[in-house]
């Protein structure tokens, strides 16, 4: 049978579902903000399955059919897997168990029922933990299945982890698991979150993938994380022969094992546990959202092998999300501190899975064009994750025609500023400095000390600032007297004094601090670097065509678009023609040059200096010919460690690069 050639739709429909896939993947996996349940994930993956399959020669080899989509996430260093982590396919029914127990047979050619381990997949984040001689020596996330982000000082604060193990040890292993947070502890740190008028997680998992991104582990320590172990990667030292062998040892070894797995003697006993475990994993103190069926004998798995994306000894049975009908009032714009402009159903109030829903999340205009979701419409609804509130479908039946359908406005609702379009993200943005419903965050990053390093403006500070009106943009800050600031909740003298001090020092940071503190959508530190050498003046950048700009080779479209339209903005010229006025450095000056003795040196500092600021003493390492690094690697050749260094400081003793006290780099620098 010969396959018909693909039309111009079919490659256009594949394109874009390739876009959305990875869109969500993006979401989900890199930003911790998952936008639409698994079932939908999983609806638009066999999509593009099935179109791919229909058509092969649409299959691309970065088709996200084709790989395991996680990225490891940034400031961390790169760890390799032993042996890889992959994905696991997904199922939602006991007849597609069965049909996986089927695939089975006809691949090992067999008619006998085939044992298997059935066990909670718990919503969390995954990672693999490496011990050597029975001791904790590394622990990584999974990301991208091949390598990961080395974890180790934050994994080492939980205390599920133990650092050594007992028994009868392999002389290596890597053990895997789920790190998680309880749903007490998730609770209890929304709370106080809400209460410090911090953003809220969003559930368990988004709140156990936040806290490892912490760089500092102290903060991780107080986040209540826990642990089950589920599996081994690379072993060395030891044979087991079954799945159930195994989490039995780790059991023993005195790793965390969930108690609740069990191993069934064929597919109906399988289905028979997940059946019983639906009714059970409400009551835990941790979500679940669904079991893994693996093959429990190993040598099995190994003749089984795997697919490019998954392996065939196992499957994920995943639950279904409880629904509910309801009428959709009205669409809300909210405004994210990034500006992205977000729209939100208002819903008539409807009870499901646990608790009363009366808005959710429409993610973008896209999304709803996809589903036609109209203004008055009958939507039914479920909860990702049993979290996260997602209008699913509408019920077209019940529509009436009085309907309304909904159209992404030409100016943000909270600044009156025009709005552009993200292509590479399906999203409306409004870029403007001014914009109060971004303006705590932007004083935020304008001040953070990769910026401007305007010392004492904290969170607290900019968000009297915002709520008195002192400040509406970074420009208004460097008009801020003595009389503004000690009409501040809590400001004495002292404090006012400093902040004053920190705002006038932060003049002279230099151009790229300046460019990447304006928060330019795309521009990094390493963009912002790239644009003052390359320009010189945030006057001639200003100018500056998304031509000239696109000649860099560290500025594509994306980022020459963004830029070009952040200088064409006139509430942004405003706000620049304000940090002009007030003495803030617009020309890039090259550092004087006082020798060469750091040539090919890069420096990382870490913790809090007491003789100098952290740009003071990145400054003079430039003028002595050194670069300085934003993250710990193999390439780093020191690092200075100050009062109360981070995980930057575990780092480098775990890579084994050069550490030196504040005190010894003085006087390494005067020498």
């Amino acid at each position: 049978m010969t396959s018909r050639s693909a039309s111009s739709d079919s490659l256009k429909e594949a394109e874009r579902l390739r876009r959305l896939i990875r869109h969500h993947d993006r979401s989900y996996f890199t930003e911790n903000r998952p936008e639409i349940s698994d079932p939908e994930y999983d609806r638009l993956l066999r999509a593009l399955q099935d179109l791919e399959r229909r058509f092969p020669e649409l299959v691309t080899p970065d088709s996200p059919t084709q790989r395991v989509s996680e990225t490891p996430l940034e400031g961390f260093a790169a760890v390799r897997h032993r042996v890889p982590m992959q994905s696991i396919d997904n199922t939602y029914s006991p007849d597609e168990l069965r049909e996986f127990d089927a695939r089975i047979r006809r691949f090992l050619s067999t008619e006998a029922p085939i044992p298997c381990t059935v066990e909670p997949k718990f919503d969390g984040v995954s990672v693999s933990l490496t011990y050597e001689k029975g001791r904790f020596i590394r622990g990584a996330t999974r990301g991208d299945g091949e390598q990961g982000d080395d974890i180790t000082a934050n994994l080492k604060t939980l205390r599920a982890i133990p650092l050594t193990l007992e028994g009868n040890l392999p002389r290596l292993m890597e053990v895997r698991g789920e790190v998680y947070l309880p749903r007490s502890a998730f609770e209890a740190l929304n709370r106080q979150k809400e209460k410090e008028g911090e953003p809220l997680f969003v559930n368990p998992r988004n709140g156990a993938a936040g806290s490892l991104k912490q760089l500092d582990s102290r903060v991780v320590a107080g986040r209540n994380l826990s642990l089950f172990c589920y599996g081994l990667g690379a072993v060395e030292g030891r044979i087991f022969r079954t799945q159930h062998e195994i989490l039995e040892f780790l059991r023993e070894a005195g790793l965390p094992v969930n108690p609740y797995f069990r191993r069934c003697k064929d597919i109906e006993e399988v289905i028979a546990a997940c059946g019983e475990w639906d009714g059970r994993r409400k009551k835990m103190d941790y979500d679940t959202d669904g079991l893994v069926v693996k093959v429990d004998d190993l040598e099995t798995q190994r003749r089984l092998g795997k697919t490019s994306k998954a392996p065939r000894y196992m499957i994920a049975y995943k639950f279904p999300a409880e629904q509910a009908v309801t009428r959709l009032n009205g669409i809300e714009l909210q405004v994210g501190r990034t500006g992205t402009l977000t729209p939100v159903a208002h819903l008539e109030p409807v009870f499901l899975a646990g608790s009363t829903v009366s808005r959710a999340s429409l993610h973008n205009e896209d999304e709803i064009k996809r589903k036609e979701i109209r203004i008055g419409d009958w939507v039914r609804i479920e909860k990702a994750g049993e979290i996260i509130p997602q209008v699913i479908e509408v019920v077209k039946e019940k529509r009436t025609g009085k309907e309304k359908p909904f159209r992404m406005p030409d100016r943000c609702p909270s600044c009156n500023g025009p709005v552009s379009r993200d292509p590479e993200l399906v999203a409306v943005r409004c870029g403007s400095l001014s914009c109060p419903a971004q303006l705590k965050e932007r004083l935020l990053h304008f001040a953070a000390r990769g910026a401007m390093d305007i010392e004492g403006l904290g969170e607290a500070m900019a968000e009297q600032l915002v709520a008195g009106t002192k400040v509406k943009d970074p420009g208004d800050l460097y008009r801020l007297t003595d009389k503004d600031l000690l009409e501040l909740e809590r400001m004495g003298e002292k404090s006012a004094a400093n902040l004053l001090k920190g705002i006038a020092a932060s003049k002279q940071r230099g151009l790229s601090r300046l460019i990447f503190g304006l928060g330019i959508r795309h521009v990094g530190e390493a963009g912002a670097e790239a644009l003052t050498r390359h320009f010189g003046s945030l006057t001639k950048l200003s100018a500056a065509s998304e031509e000239d700009l696109t000649r860099l080779s560290d500025v594509g479209p994306v980022v020459a678009r963004s830029v070009r339209d952040f200088f064409r903005s006139p509430a942004n010229r405003k706000v620049l023609e304000k940090l002009e006025k007030a003495g803030v450095r617009f020309e890039e000056t090259a550092p004087q040059r006082l020798s060469g003795r750091m040539e090919g040196q890069v420096v990382i500092f870490t913790g809090e200096l007491s003789g100098w600021s952290r740009p003071e003493a990145e400054d003079l390492v430039r003028a002595h010919g050194g670069l300085i690094g934003s993250t710990v690697t193999r390439k780093t050749t020191l690092v200075v460690a100050g009062d109360s260094p981070g995980s930057k400081y575990e780092k480098a003793k775990a890579l084994g690069v050069r550490i030196m006290s504040e005190m010894e780099f003085k006087k390494l620098i005067k020498e």
